[in-house]
């Protein structure tokens, strides 16, 4: 049977992986036994998915990202050059917390800048933007964009990804998109 993805021929992919149709795995990546990549996903040099990941269609996992047992990102999820997973919020060398991972939700359309880390246990809302070198530390809320170290919310972005700029009656509009977007009680929701 012909595969319906494409895969690097340095490339490590374990027996027992689902990929979807359209997926691209290039140099050096290892997809161990048991990981779920969707459709059309993209997966630059030197990525790992660890058993019992979960990616959703069209995520990007820029080069030299680990992702841990642990971490379910949904559709259309960018991860940034060498950021970091955690799947362990007390490791030690010598005491083996198999089986004791965080759970990790990145959601529907969010993007985690290079070099950002997240801590486990701390879910990234929908069409969230985490900056560039930033440490989650805590949930991070749809359409946020946070950055720095610890992460803090500085404003809100669009599905488009451009920062929202908030009228006095609690409306925005994305520049590129024309989408329309609401801010009532600290959260965004997007209205058109």
């Amino acid at each position: 049977m012909e595969k319906k993805y494409f895969c690097h021929e340095t490339a490590v992919i374990d027996h027992g992986c689902k990929i979807g149709q359209g997926t691209k795995i290039w140099h050096f990546c290892h997809i161990m036994e048991g990981a779920e990549l969707g459709e059309n996903c993209n997966l630059g040099q030197n990525v790992m998915v660890a058993s019992g990941v979960k990616l959703g269609r069209n995520v990007k996992v820029q080069n030299n990202v680990s992702i841990y047992t642990g971490v379910i990102c949904e559709d259309d999820v960018f991860l940034g050059p060498s950021m970091v997973f955690t799947n362990v919020i007390n490791p030690r060398s010598g005491v083996n917390r198999r089986g004791q991972y965080s759970e990790t939700i990145v959601k529907k359309g969010a993007s985690i800048g290079a070099n950002a880390t997240i801590v486990c246990g701390h879910n990234i809302g929908e069409f969230a933007f985490i900056g560039a070198g930033a440490v989650v530390t805590k949930e991070v809320k749809p359409y946020a964009l946070v950055v720095g170290n610890p992460a803090r919310q500085i404003g809100w972005m669009s599905e488009f990804g451009h920062r929202l700029k908030f009228a006095a009656d609690g409306f925005a509009y994305c520049p590129e998109s024309g989408e329309k977007y609401q801010l009532l009680n600290e959260s965004v929701k997007k209205v058109g």
